[in-house]
């Protein structure tokens, strides 16, 4: 009797023992038996026979056939429901797409810029800046006297903002970028010494060669009476300007072949091949994974410090090789290009500190508004969008920073969402959020529409946030 259970055990812990003979080739191309079963079928547990006119018996199921079906069931029930994850249902019953549902956390844009208003605002050869149409609506209803552009870049925006607003008086540029700078400078004088333009021959330009944290100071040091008494609107355009992406030497470009530089600001000491030589190996690991959100950041960090040992990563072309040695081939060309793209994302988020230089910018930026000023921001990757909006709420429920640049509460207040009505005048913004030192004009980003994501593709995640001073 324990023998017969031992055997039994023994079949239930070892199914393959159910297996019946199968044959194999032999050396000289005789057939052969494998070993049959240790135990006969008859006795194994859980199995039925069905017996056949001849009286054979076969086996139909058995205890542990029929546990890995219903695994097989039920994974096939959770691959089918996670094809169907991505809809939602709609509005009127029906279903809809994860876009659908991406959509309602976004506002896209429906404007839409002809081609005689893009030539008349910016002329025939000039690029079009990101969601210009939408930046010219966020400002069209103020009576602009002054205006900063802390990210001027090639002037794009400031010189449709300057052509569409003659009442402008005092005009503040401000960019850390050398070259981006002289070009804004030259761009914005030949406008105010254009007879045929629109501006007012009043109007006053600065240009600062300096970062956006320090608007502060500048516009004190600027002492232009107008801007003392705050500033009608502000503009900043986050992220990497085309000029820059298309200059090798400067270190931006995944695709061109440069010097692992990456500084906005030549003047700045640290570069981005310093970091991958020469700090600790759990450093750049917490920047690949926090600022690149990069998945495979773990082997990417083994194999950045194993090759400081042939020598380091001196140009963008030794970083890219890393990279597409890193990535499965199963991913092809695309798969090494989304994780070289957020690997550089990463290291120039290291390099010029951006994300802490852009929360404190904001603060500065609104102390610097006037009552009904406007600060515009549009930010290019999750990160900074998720500070922007973090940052304004904070705002407007009365965090400031104070003179060591911590956050302290000023006073805390209830937040109200209110829904504008469709007689409103400026129908760009649909939802507001109302705090008791300002109003988030934009409870959802406003993002291209879909025009412009097909005629610039690196406007596809670009996201405009805008909050007013009370």
């Amino acid at each position: 009797m324990a023998t017969a259970r031992a055997l039994k055990l023994l079949t239930l812990s070892f199914p393959s023992l159910l297996r019946p003979p199968q044959l194999s080739w032999v050396r000289g191309g005789s057939v052969a038996f494998r070993s049959p079963p240790l135990v006969s079928r008859s006795r194994c547990v859980g199995a039925r026979f069905l017996s056949s006119s001849k009286g054979d018996a076969s086996v139909e199921e058995t205890t542990t056939t029929t546990t890995t079906k219903k695994k097989m069931k039920k994974k096939k029930e959770k691959k089918e429901k996670g094809k169907g994850k991505g809809k939602v249902e709609g509005g009127n019953g029906g279903g809809g797409t994860a876009m659908e549902a991406l959509l309602k956390r976004r506002t896209r844009s429906s404007r839409e810029l002809d081609d005689e208003t893009v030539q008349q605002l910016l002329g025939v050869s000039s690029h079009i800046p990101v969601l210009l149409g939408e930046v010219l609506d966020v400002f069209s209803s103020r009576k602009l006297r002054s205006f900063a552009d802390c990210t001027v870049g090639a002037a794009g925006h400031s010189s449709a903002i300057i052509q569409a607003h003659p009442e402008l008086q005092c005009y503040l540029g401000m960019d850390v970028d050398p070259m981006a700078h002289q070009m804004a400078k030259n761009k914005i004088d030949s406008l105010l010494h254009d007879d045929s333009s629109s501006t007012s021959s009043n109007l006053r330009g600065y240009f600062l060669l300096r970062n956006f944290r320090f608007i502060k100071s500048v516009v004190d040091e600027v002492g232009d009476k107008l801007m003392d008494s705050g500033l009608d609107g502000i503009l900043m355009d986050l992220g990497v300007s085309s000029m820059q992406v298309n200059n090798a030497e400067r270190g931006f470009s995944v695709l061109n072949d440069g010097p692992l530089d990456m500084r906005m600001d030549p003047q700045a000491s640290l570069k981005a091949e310093d970091i991958l030589n020469s700090w600790p190996e759990s450093e750049v690991g917490r920047i690949l994974r926090e600022y690149g959100e990069e998945s495979n950041w773990f082997s990417l960090q083994k194999k950045i410090v194993k090759s400081r040992l042939r020598g380091g990563l001196h140009s963008t072309k030794d970083l890219v090789g890393l990279i597409q040695n890193s990535t499965p081939r199963t991913k092809g060309r695309q798969g090494w290009i989304k994780t070289a793209t957020r690997v550089f994302q990463a290291l120039r988020i290291a390099v010029n500190d951006e994300l802490k230089t852009l929360q404190d910018s904001l603060y500065s930026c609104f102390e610097c508004l006037a009552p009904g000023g406007r600060l515009a921001v549009i930010s290019f990757h999750s990160l900074e969008d998720r500070i922007v909006k973090q940052t304004f709420l904070d705002i407007v429920r009365g965090k400031i920073n104070d003179e060591d640049g911590e956050l302290s509460e000023e006073m805390k207040s209830d937040l109200t969402s209110t829904i504008t009505n469709d007689n409103d005048k400026e129908v760009w913004i649909r939802q507001i959020i109302q705090g008791e030192r300002g109003r988030i004009l934009t409870k959802r980003p406003i993002t291209p529409s879909e025009q412009e994501e097909k005629l610039n593709r690196r406007s596809r995640s670009a996201k405009l946030r805008v909050i007013e001073k009370i």
